[in-house]
């Protein structure tokens, strides 16, 4: 049962990806690297995923058996929705401040990181301890997309404001998921058997990367159909 879960993902991705691909050949005013990022997401998930599903990317550790490739995806597909949000925030100001975007990615590799290392861990402190410092990291990437990112998304035309705050919203919630799942799961307190741990990650993370990113997409497009979309030069 957990491979029809894995398989149905990577067929989910590359939906995705040809749709971002068709978007991309029409961008409707909509810049290159808006659809670069989107494509980039399910092709580097679904890679990995593909290799979970052909029996790869998994190992014995912490007493279970441990998806050690979805953090591999986790952690370069998560930065680049980061970085997708950001070029939304970012869209009509003179400056993309790498800066901000450089914390965001950083703390979410360590966010990754420790949920990889507390998934491996054979002591139960060792465990709880970087499971709660991911927990923080989060929050700590919550702060900041509602704190500077929001307030550079602020100083743009009320149209590309009210999309930040769409999709900065839909991400704050699709991403709580995770932790709780991971809790759950056989990592944390085991209370989900492995076929139900994997079919709500699958779940959650569908929508988290291609509808998450369709939705970002899409209110772009609909903002350049209305010519409200600046025209970057």
């Amino acid at each position: 049962m957990t491979g029809w879960w894995l398989w149905l993902y990577v067929a989910a991705m590359a939906a995705g990806l040809l749709l971002f691909v068709r978007w991309a050949a029409d961008p409707r005013g909509v810049p290159r690297i808006e659809y670069h990022v989107a494509i980039a997401i399910p092709l580097w998930s679904g890679f990995w995923y593909t290799v979970t599903a052909l029996g790869g990317g998994q190992t014995d550790g912490g007493g279970h058996l441990t998806y050690w490739a979805r953090y591999a995806d986790w952690a370069v597909s998560a930065s680049l929705l980061l970085v997708a949000l950001a070029l939304t925030a970012t869209h009509a100001l003179p400056r993309r401040h790498p800066a901000l975007l450089a914390a965001l990615i950083g703390i979410n590799v360590a966010m990754i990181l420790s949920g990889l290392l507390a998934d491996l861990a054979d002591g139960l402190l060792t465990r709880w301890l970087l499971y709660a410092f991911g927990a923080v990291a989060l929050l700590v990437i919550y702060a900041l997309i509602w704190g500077p990112l929001r307030s550079l998304a602020r100083r743009q035309p009320s149209g590309l404001h009210h999309a930040y705050w769409e999709v900065a919203l839909l991400l704050t919630v699709l991403w709580a998921g995770y932790p709780v799942i991971w809790l759950l799961g056989p990592p944390g307190l085991d209370l989900l058997g492995a076929s139900v741990d994997t079919a709500l990650f699958v779940l959650l993370s569908i929508v988290s990367k291609v509808g998450w990113s369709i939705l970002d997409l899409g209110r772009l497009r609909q903002l350049a159909a209305r010519g409200e979309l600046p025209v970057l030069r």
